[in-house]
């Protein structure tokens, strides 16, 4: 299933209103997308799913405007990312909440191993842009090129993300003893 199944899907929809054809767009992205926002959000499960459910109603109902100058799977991200950064919009006006309680309450919510507690750590010390780029990287094998498409940024400034993120994250991780192992 490549790209031209996306886009035969994806006109099916548009054209047709063909909803076994947006599932079938669904069920091929739906894990992607959920990891991406699982990463997103350091493991908060129950925001992640309702990103994710945002995102692809937002893909539902704006498909027509699809026109296949990058591949569907990037103008889906795209859409995730506009998503997530809605949310966090939204997250500030509660910055008044403490966060050290609310972390240790999803992390005894959440079972994760103290490398993966590590690493979600790890990502809170990068920009925002920094943490989405690294993670559409490594984590989603989004290419430069997709990664500056989905970002709305110029490739260098995509590549910079990257290149920032992983020098930050290489520094904490080995005064976290990880260079060691």
């Amino acid at each position: 299933m490549g790209n031209t199944d996306d886009i035969r899907w994806v006109a099916q929809v548009a054209l047709l209103g063909d909803k076994t054809a947006f599932d079938k767009l669904t069920c091929k992205y739906q894990s992607p997308i959920r990891r991406f926002f699982l990463n997103l959000t350091m493991g908060d499960v129950p925001l992640s799913d309702d990103l994710a459910q945002e995102t692809f109603i937002k893909a539902y109902l704006n498909i027509a405007s699809f026109r296949g100058l990058s591949g569907f799977s990037t103008w889906l991200y795209r859409i995730a990312y506009n998503v997530y950064y809605d949310s966090v919009r939204v997250q500030k006006h509660y910055a008044d909440i403490d966060e050290i309680q609310i972390d240790s309450q999803h992390q005894t919510q959440n079972e994760f191993s103290a490398e993966k507690m590590d690493i979600y750590r790890a990502l809170k010390i990068l920009r925002k842009e920094e943490q989405t780029a690294v993670l559409l990287f490594y984590m989603e094998d989004k290419t430069h090129k997709e990664i500056a498409r989905i970002m709305n940024c110029p490739l260098g400034t995509a590549k910079t993300y990257i290149l920032k993120g992983k020098e930050k994250l290489s520094v904490y991780l080995t005064q976290a003893g990880y260079g060691n192992k």
